[in-house]
């Protein structure tokens, strides 16, 4: 088994599977999963807040960063993942499995990583597109995963912290020095019989010796495999597949980047009004409802109930903005809305400057058919009931008769079809 092991190494040998480029593609990778987790974090509490939670409502398209920076950073990490899996692939093949008790720690925490990783990206990138083909709730398994991935990372770190240290810098510093038995194959000559290393001491597992003088293979009689994959080759692969990937996405919410969007499931402009939808009037049942003469939007508030037509609507002084729309998915779209501040429906039905608002659509089922919003977006003079999209009267895809909108809040809950607003305690 031993011997099988060592020619398994010897066949995968390669001038980019050693420690220095393990480090330099996994502090990349770590880069990548820290911004998913941060801006991840900051996504979910702002769709679901602890009680004692308050946002910035300024800049205004803040939600378009972060949550367009959390999918590119997503889509950024399977070449990332894959380049270190090539990297380290070889270490699948050491004898015995298991050395140490840190060791076994090492290798079960990278095993959950990158399991918890795989599941984590794919499921990702199948939400930008809402295609759910497995049998579980995205939403919660998105989150619990990601402190899986955090927390089993954080264990690799700590395990191979030593190892890491000495390989951060171009030139290795002194410190451990991984044991790889087949560690490159560039410039490696025939096998020196007569030199056997220790762990190899017993097993007839001669060594092979390069120009330098470095060991850099264990086989039995035979020359080192040719080296098929330089590091700079290597590194520009990973460099461009990253690139690609991240390229041809990032248009649908960077509109720099608009023109290669070719992979995106958004394109800007593209849509009712020169806006994308993502839940169509027809998904949530509401046309009916919605273009009835007979529909009015409700606001409790302070006491009092005061209900106002679409055209008492129209009839309050109009205040225009420009304002994102980010969804969770990772595209964004600049608009221009006009409609009714609702700070001043609230004074008007004399609310509380403090109140925390819930807002109800008409649809009757899905998970934001009803939202809540902190004062702090409530008394923002940007927030809007708003009436018009792009200069015209809002289509009934974008939430006609009236819908929501503020600064730095996620699409789903810009609430469309607004049929009430209440003070949450009311």
């Amino acid at each position: 088994m031993r011997r099988l092991m060592y020619e398994a190494r010897a066949q995968l040998a390669s001038p980019v599977r050693n420690p220095r480029m393990a480090t330099v593609i996994g502090r990349l990778l770590g880069i990548a999963f820290l911004l998913c987790f941060g801006t991840g974090l900051y996504s979910h509490f702002l769709q679901q807040p602890l009680p004692w939670m308050t946002f910035p409502t300024r800049p205004a398209g803040l939600y378009q960063v972060t949550q367009g920076t959390h999918i590119v950073a997503g889509i950024a990490c399977f070449p990332l993942l894959l380049a270190k899996l090539y990297v380290v692939f070889p270490q699948l093949f050491q004898y015995p499995p298991v050395r140490s008790f840190a060791n076994l720690l090492e290798r079960a925490s990278i095993a959950l990583f990158v399991g918890a990783a795989l599941v984590e990206i794919t499921i990702g990138l199948l939400n930008t597109y809402q295609w759910y083909p497995f049998p579980f709730p995205f939403k919660q398994v998105h989150f619990a995963l990601a402190f899986v991935i955090i927390g089993s990372l954080l264990v690799h770190i700590g395990v191979k912290l030593p190892l890491i240290a000495a390989h951060w810098r171009a030139t290795p510093s002194a410190g451990p020095e991984e044991r790889h038995p087949i560690d490159t194959v560039a410039d490696a000559r025939t096998v020196d019989p007569a030199a056997v290393p220790a762990e190899a001491a017993g097993e007839g597992l001669p060594r092979t010796r390069g120009l330098t003088g470095r060991v850099l293979s264990y086989i039995d009689a035979t020359p080192a495999v040719p080296a098929r994959t330089s590091r700079r080759g290597f590194l520009a692969t990973v460099t461009l597949a990253v690139a690609a990937v991240v390229g041809l996405t990032a248009g649908q919410t960077f509109a720099p980047l608009d023109a290669v969007n070719i992979f995106g499931p958004r394109k800007k402009g593209v849509g009712q009004q020169g806006v994308p939808v993502n839940r169509t009037s027809a998904q949530a049942k509401v046309a009916t409802a919605a273009l009835s003469p007979a529909w009015v939007l409700t606001v409790a508030v302070g006491g009092t109930e005061l209900s106002f037509t679409r055209a008492e609507l129209t009839a309050l002084p109009q205040t225009d903005v420009d304002l994102p729309i980010a969804c969770v998915e990772g595209w964004s779209q600049m608009a221009s809305w006009r409609g009714v501040r609702l700070r001043d429906l609230v004074d008007a039905a004399g609310g509380s400057p403090d109140a925390d608002l819930r807002l109800i659509s008409l649809e009757q089922r899905g998970g934001f058919k009803q939202t809540e919003m902190g004062n702090e977006y409530v008394r923002d003079p940007l927030t809007l009931v708003a009436l018009e999209l792009n200069g015209e009267t809002l289509d009934l895809e974008h939430g006609y008769p009236a819908r929501m909108i503020a600064p730095g809040r996620p699409g789903v809950l810009q609430t469309k079809w607004l049929s009430r607003i209440e003070a949450i305690d009311a």
